[in-house]
């Protein structure tokens, strides 16, 4: 649209509406749409950062309302591209992380979207993750992270493959409960 800013997310675009008020403000539409209302004055650089730092929250909300209204959310190309680039900058960063922790190795990383799978670990070491994982709160995408590298010591769900898992995460039952509730849409 001409005459807007727009700030790209994972998640969605951002339209950025400039007014004389005093406070920054976000606003899910009933459309799935997401605006920040923002004094004139203030930078276009600030204006991001908040954007950036209520990004769960802004994910929370559209999939309540989606839920709310009986609509699936309809992701556009455009999401589509920015998502999958932003799991390709976050995801590999959390895997290495957890594997030197866990010490364990992996092979190649691929980050694609799948339709009913978060997560995925080849008998070769390969890690697959789907793109939408950057869509979640960062816990449960260290859940499935950890959870993929446990696979790197046990290749099955096994009691000593749990173990393993709690031994990352002791927390990881709430989190498997909690991202059992997102769907992978």
């Amino acid at each position: 649209m001409a005459g807007y800013d727009w700030i790209e997310i994972s998640i969605c675009r951002v339209r950025v509406i400039r007014s004389r008020r005093k406070t920054m403000v976000l606003q899910v539409k009933g459309s799935g749409e997401v605006l920040v209302r923002a004094p004139l004055g203030l930078s276009f650089k600030r204006i991001e950062e908040f954007v950036i730092s209520h990004e769960a929250w802004i994910a929370d909300t559209r999939q309540k309302q989606m839920e709310a209204s009986g609509k699936t959310p309809v992701i556009t190309e455009e999401e589509r591209k920015a998502g999958i680039q932003a799991a390709k900058a976050v995801i590999p960063g959390r895997v290495e992380y957890y594997a030197s922790r866990m010490g364990v190795t992996y092979g190649k990383i691929t980050i694609k979207e799948q339709k009913t799978r978060w997560g995925s670990c080849s008998s070769k070491g390969n890690l697959n993750f789907n793109w939408k994982l950057v869509r979640l709160p960062q816990e449960l995408l260290d859940y499935v992270v950890v959870h993929e590298l446990a696979h790197r010591k046990e290749m099955n769900h096994s009691p000593a493959f749990w173990a393993v898992v709690e031994a990352e995460l002791p927390d990881y039952r709430e989190r498997r409960l909690r991202l059992k509730k997102q769907e992978v849409v």
